[in-house]
């Protein structure tokens, strides 16, 4: 019996096997890796005692952990652009209607009172297991297609830092006339890195090879749609990167 696993991929247990997809990257004719606009298959084969579950599997969880990833049934819905809003950003302070420091509470209103549709956190002590307050990390908005990231400042409840808008469903954005949102990935990191080989920007890569300007905390993202991607972006407020985004 072949069933659909967490990533919206075939799996078989009778094979012992569960197939993924990652973003295929390339050398460019420059000769430096470049991301694509694919993405590639893989897989994860297990012993037969794994075969029913494999991601819950405790040797499995301690290489890639998705039990707080939210799954895929086997379809990528790609929104059309002119059913998207136009949203503007204002680097290192705010993204349409959200601004960075709003608390849940005002990240919702903003919205028009939409409900988040999943959300995370944790406990402060993770050995204690649920003890102690939990402390909100991110809630993820279908409707907008965005997701809120909220820092714990300690002192009052968690606040916004950062904002990821969905490549599939997220409102449109744009970078000095770069659109940055449900575009080809390959299209704006040639553009960005174009601006950045004529010196009108400088460039930063984060922790996946997501590339954006310096200094604007923006990193454009890449979204799966089936067998291809379309970027996202991720934008932050100033410190964010130093507290580490959930």
């Amino acid at each position: 019996m072949v069933r659909v696993n967490w990533s919206g991929d075939p799996e078989a247990q009778s094979w012992g096997i569960s197939m993924g997809a990652v973003q295929e990257w390339g050398l460019s004719p420059a000769g430096y890796w470049e991301r694509r606009d694919a993405v590639i298959t893989d897989a994860l084969p297990v012993c037969s005692q794994l075969a029913a579950d494999p991601y819950h599997a405790p040797p499995v969880l301690e290489w890639i952990d998705v039990r707080t990833r939210e799954p895929n049934p086997g379809a990528w819905a790609l929104k059309a652009d002119r059913d998207r809003p136009r949203w503007d950003w204002t680097p290192l302070e705010s993204i349409g209607p959200l601004r960075f420091d709003m608390d849940a509470q005002q990240v919702m209103a903003a919205l028009g009172g939409e409900v988040p549709a999943v959300r995370h956190g944790h406990f402060p002590w993770p050995g204690s297991g649920k003890s102690g307050q939990w402390i909100l990390t991110r809630d993820r908005f279908d409707h907008t297609g965005v997701t809120a990231h909220y820092w714990d400042l300690g002192s009052r409840l968690p606040v916004l830092g950062a904002v990821t808008v969905h490549g599939r469903t997220g409102p449109r954005v744009c970078y000095e006339g770069i659109e940055l949102v449900g575009a080809p990935v390959s299209r704006i990191d040639a553009t960005l890195i174009q601006r950045a080989d004529n010196d009108e920007i400088g460039l930063i890569i984060g922790c996946s090879g997501d590339l954006g300007p310096d200094g604007l905390n923006m990193y454009v993202r890449a979204d799966r749609v089936g067998d291809t991607v379309v970027s996202g972006a991720r934008v932050c407020a100033e410190n964010w990167e130093d507290h580490g985004a959930p």
